[in-house]
């Protein structure tokens, strides 16, 4: 018989968070056919994927942070810096991660996250559909889901 007695602790623990994650991995292993046909292969792992534009000094114009999974790409951050905008950069950089990750990782498709003060716009010019919105998320902002079939 299972306790129903638990005692509820809030504190970050990273151990604790890496056997969860293990163990959500197994189980949804288990549930679902298509996850685990992924496990063992190359397509299985978060492998990162970053893009960067550097100025003729070598500073940092621009870049792109992600990773890919399960044949799809990530981006989890484009920026660019004031100056550079306008020029194309963001474009380049974007088009840089989903030519890589469709050449170089079998990538078919790509997700992204971005707040309706940020690039939402930007991002449908690229091919993006937004897939989902979250009003009030933070609060007074809205932020938007996008995904690109890529190749």
């Amino acid at each position: 018989m299972v306790s129903r007695m638990f005692r509820i602790e809030t504190e970050v623990d990273k151990e604790r968070s890496q056997l969860l994650r293990s163990r959500l991995r197994e189980a949804n292993s288990s549930a679902s056919p298509v996850l685990r046909a992924l496990r063992g292969t190359p397509g299985a792992r978060e492998v990162p994927l970053q893009v960067w534009a550097l100025d003729a000094a070598g500073g940092l114009a621009g870049g792109l942070v992600g990773h890919t999974w399960a044949t799809w790409l990530h981006v989890t951050y484009l920026w660019v810096d004031e100056r550079c905008r306008g020029a194309g950069l963001g474009s380049r950089l974007l088009a840089e991660a989903e030519r890589t990750a469709s050449a170089e990782r079998d990538c078919r498709g790509s997700r992204l996250e971005t707040w309706d003060f940020q690039a939402p716009d930007f991002y449908t010019k690229q091919g993006y559909e937004v897939v989902g919105v979250i009003p009030g998320y933070p609060p007074g902002i809205t932020e938007y889901t996008l995904t690109k079939r890529l190749g």
